[in-house]
C-alpha cells in the first residue's frame, strides 16, 4: 500500500522520489563497479597502512577462494566476523559476500554467553576472530557447531616491520592479547595464501540471497538476527547515496569511520555507501582512546564523519580537537541514538559543519529518515523519509494518524 508522501515537497533539489533498486543485483556487483572506476584510489586506511580498491579486489577474492576452494563452503553458509575496525574487516566481509555466503557480524565485546548464543543461533560454519578476543571465542566454541576458525592479529595487514611491532606491543607490552588455544585454527594471512591457489569460481548471487544476518538486541532481551538480503543492502545504498551525494565528489571523499563496521550504521553508511562512490574509509580501531583518535584526525583532510552523540561529545571535550583543520568537512551524520541539541550546536560552532541527524533500524538496513544535507542548523528532528520509503504514524489501536494529529498515551 502506497501512502501519500507529503514530505516530497520538502525534498532537497536533485533528490529523486524513487531509486532504482534493480541497478545492481548484489553488494559484490556494487563493489565491482567501484573497483572498475576507482581501482587506484585508496579504499581503507588503518594504523598507517592503506588498501586501494584494487587491493581490496585482490585480497577479498583470495579470501572468497579460500572459503570455497579450501573449506568447501556452500551457498548460504554463515561466516561470523568478530573484529573491530581494521583492514582485515573489509577483506573478510567482501570475501564472504563474493563467495555467495552470509556475513554474521559479531560485537567483539561480547561475553562468552552472548557469543555462544549468536554463533549457535546463526548456525555459523566459520568464525574469523581477532587474537584479542581469542580467549572468549575458545570458551564459546566448546558448545557450538562452528567447523572452522580463522585468527588474526591487529598488525597482520600492516606490512613489515610495523605489523610485527604492533602485534608484539599488544601482546607483551600492553597485555591486550590473552593466551588462548583453538585447535585447528588458521591464520588470516595463511587463508589468503591458500586462496591464491584456487581460481574464484563464477558465483551467482540473487537479490533475495541473505547478505547479512545482522544481530540486534533492541530493547527485548537476547539479540535476534535480522535477515538482510542483497536487495535490502543495495536498496539502502541507493537510497542513502541519492540523498547525500549532492556536493560529494566520486573518488574524492574521505570518511572517518570510528563507529564499528560490525554495527549496521557504519556498515552501510561508511563501508558500503562511501565504497559505492569511491570514498576512502579512514578506520579508527579504538575511538574510546580519544587523545589517540584526535591525533589520528590530525593526519588526514577528512570530508565526512559519522558518529553517535557520545562520540561527538567526547571529541569536543578532547584537547586538540578544536585546532584540527575542518575546512574540507562537508558531512557530519549522527544516528544510533538521539543527538543532544547542546552537542550539535557546539559541533557546528567548532567545525562549521551542521550535524545532520538520521534515523533507522537494523531491519531497514538501516536508513529510513535523514535530514536534508543542506540543513542550516540542527533541528532536533529525525528528518524526512528517504527515496522509495513510505512512512506513517499510528496510534495504539493501529489507526493511521493524519498530519498534525498527536497520539497521546493515557
Amino acid at each position: 500500500m502506497t501512502h501519500e508522501r507529503p514530505w516530497l515537497a520538502n525534498y532537497p533539489e536533485g533528490v529523486p522520489s524513487e531509486i532504482d533498486v534493480n541497478e545492481f543485483a548484489s553488494v559484490p556487483e556494487v563493489l565491482q563497479d567501484a573497483i572498475r572506476s576507482f581501482s587506484d584510489r585508496p579504499a581503507f586506511t588503518n594504523m598507517g597502512a592503506t588498501l586501494s580498491y584494487a587491493d581490496v579486489d585482490e585480497l577479498s577474492s583470495q579470501f572468497a577462494a579460500y572459503l570455497l576452494g579450501e573449506l568447501k563452503l556452500k551457498k548460504g553458509d554463515r561466516v561470523a566476523i568478530m573484529m573491530p575496525n581494521c583492514l582485515q574487516y573489509p577483506i573478510a566481509t567482501f570475501g564472504v559476500l563474493r563467495a555467495g555466503l552470509t556475513v554474521v557480524n559479531v560485537n567483539p565485546m561480547y561475553t562468552v554467553r552472548e557469543l555462544r548464543h549468536q554463533l549457535c543461533d546463526a548456525g555459523a560454519s566459520v568464525l574469523v576472530v581477532l587474537d584479542n578476543f581469542g580467549d572468549t571465542a575458545q570458551k564459546a566454541l566448546e558448545s557450538c557447531e562452528v567447523r572452522h576458525v580463522v585468527t588474526t592479529g591487529l598488525g597482520d595487514m600492516l606490512g613489515f616491520p610495523k605489523g610485527a611491532i604492533v602485534n608484539f606491543v599488544l601482546r607483551y607490552v600492553k597485555k591486550m592479547v590473552p593466551d588462548y588455544n583453538i585447535p585447528g585454527a588458521v591464520r588470516f594471512r595463511d587463508t589468503l595464501a591458500a586462496g591464491r591457489k584456487h581460481a574464484l569460481p563464477e558465483v551467482t548471487i540473487s537479490p533475495d540471497d541473505i547478505a547479512f544476518l545482522q544481530y540486534t538486541g533492541g530493547t527485548t532481551g537476547v539479540a535476534k538476527g535480522a535477515m538482510l538480503t542483497h536487495r535490502n543492502m543495495v536498496a539502502n545504498m541507493q537510497q542513502a547515496s541519492a540523498w547525500i551525494s549532492d556536493g560529494l565528489v566520486p573518488g574524492g571523499e574521505t570518511v572517518i569511520t570510528a563507529l564499528p563496521l560490525y554495527h549496521i550504521f557504519a556498515l552501510t553508511a561508511n563501508g558500503l555507501v562511501f565504497m559505492k562512490i569511491g570514498g576512502h574509509n579512514w578506520l579508527i580501531t579504538n575511538p574510546r582512546d580519544m587523545p589517540g583518535f584526535v591525533k589520528e584526525l590530525g593526519k588526514v583532510q577528512f570530508t565526512a564523519i559519522t558518529g553517535v552523540n557520545t562520540l561527538f561529545n567526547g571529541l569536543l571535550n578532547t584537547p586538540g580537537f578544536k585546532e584540527l583543520d575542518f575546512s574540507g568537512l562537508k558531512v557530519t551524520l549522527g544516528g544510533g541514538m538521539a543527538v543532544q541539541r547542546a552537542v550539535a550546536e557546539r559541533w557546528k560552532q567548532v567545525t562549521g559543519c551542521t550535524l545532520v541527524e538520521a534515523y533507522g533500524l537494523t531491519e531497514t538496513a538501516p536508513a529510513a529518515c535523514i535530514n536534508p544535507m543542506d540543513l542550516a542548523d540542527y533541528n532536533g528532528s529525525i528528518g524526512l523519509p528517504i527515496p522509495s520509503t513510505d512512512a506513517c504514524i499510528k496510534d495504539d489501536e493501529g489507526r493511521t494518524l493524519p498530519p498534525g494529529e498527536v497520539s497521546v498515551r493515557p
